[in-house]
């Protein structure tokens, strides 16, 4: 077997090359991801926060219902619900964009895992920490800011790193709506050029950077909000 990796310098019919086009690719994984990634922080920690409220019992069954809901069904089943059948069904989503379509799902999902390790944070703290903002006369919604957050998303920021590498990967599945990520221009450059080694060699290659980008990223934050003798060291990266 010999090697060519010369192809990415080739063209691909459209004046650009394959390097430029599997760049290119990479700018559409990353930004499916980023945006997945916010959606699916902003609705997990709410939905996780709603599971713990005390005396809500109609908010928690809601946030229940949207972890089993959204966690018990296939992620690639849930792309192509948003993608063919919310559209028809809501007519107004008819002039949303695939790539955001493919968001939601992405973030909707992802969004179940981050409620559950919310909630988990926020239960394996002290009940004495929830009675001490109570004593100090905060409200709920003031022991939660103050309180209770900031400690239990330490706590969770591990399963967070692990979860976030799993999103940068999961959303591979936006090729099956033909958003051009790196999973599609593998599919594809491999089809035209034959050299499916060098090409998913590479993707490979990009998948592994990113991801370990995100691992560092976390690693460094975890090390920032530490507080001694609270966090175990070692953390999501390790050293």
């Amino acid at each position: 077997m010999t090697w060519e990796w010369q192809v990415f310098l080739a063209d691909d019919g459209s004046g650009r090359t394959y390097l430029q086009w599997m760049l290119e690719a990479w700018r559409w994984t990353l930004a499916v991801a980023g945006a997945s990634w916010v959606v699916a922080v902003f609705v997990g920690s709410v939905v996780g926060v709603l599971r713990t409220l005390p005396d809500s019992p109609w908010l928690s069954r809601f946030a229940n219902g949207w972890v089993e809901g959204f966690r018990n069904i296939p992620l690639l089943v849930q792309v192509f619900l948003w993608y063919f059948v919310v559209p028809k069904v809501f007519p107004a989503f008819q002039q949303v964009p695939g790539f955001v379509l493919v968001v939601f799902a992405l973030g909707f999902f992802t969004s179940s895992r981050i409620a559950e390790q919310v909630r988990a944070g926020i239960q394996s703290l002290p009940r004495g920490q929830r009675y001490a903002g109570m004593a100090l006369g905060l409200t709920t919604a003031q022991t939660y800011r103050y309180v209770i957050l900031p400690m239990a998303l330490r706590i969770i920021l591990p399963p967070l790193t692990s979860e976030s590498m799993n999103l940068l990967k999961n959303s591979s599945v936006a090729f099956a709506v033909s958003i051009p990520e790196l999973t599609m221009f593998a599919m594809q450059a491999q089809e035209e050029t034959s050299r499916g080694i060098e090409i998913y060699l590479a993707v490979t290659a990009l998948y592994a950077v990113s991801a370990f980008a995100v691992n560092r990223i976390f690693a460094f934050i975890e090390k920032r909000v530490r507080i001694p003798g609270f966090i175990v060291a070692g953390g999501a990266g390790g050293h």
